[in-house]
């Protein structure tokens, strides 16, 4: 089974490193513990929506894009085939249109 919590984490984890930030400086930004913030990022513990926005606030990411990351890796996850290369729609045609 596919945690949420997991996925949320792995992501927060991501963008946290990729700013190459410690976990310490995120914490204190975002206003909460060292070791709380820790266990979100493991999955280990659930963020609520405002403790989420704090992180994300802290990281200067939009929650929106967080979430969208988290819900494209879950389809990718369950094997969604909304994720699948488009099919080839052939040939466009344009016609003309007068103005």
């Amino acid at each position: 089974m596919i945690l949420l919590r997991r996925l949320l984490g792995d992501v927060l984890r991501e963008r946290r490193r990729s700013q190459a930030r410690t976990l310490r400086e995120v914490s204190a930004a975002a206003r909460v513990s060292l070791g709380y913030l820790s266990e979100v990022e493991r999955g280990q513990k659930e963020a609520s929506s405002e403790l989420l926005g704090a992180i994300c606030d802290a990281l200067d990411v939009p929650m929106s894009e967080v979430m969208r990351e988290v819900s494209d890796q879950l389809a990718v996850a369950e094997g969604s085939p909304l994720l699948a290369a488009p099919a080839d729609p052939g040939p466009l045609h344009v016609t003309n249109v007068a103005a």
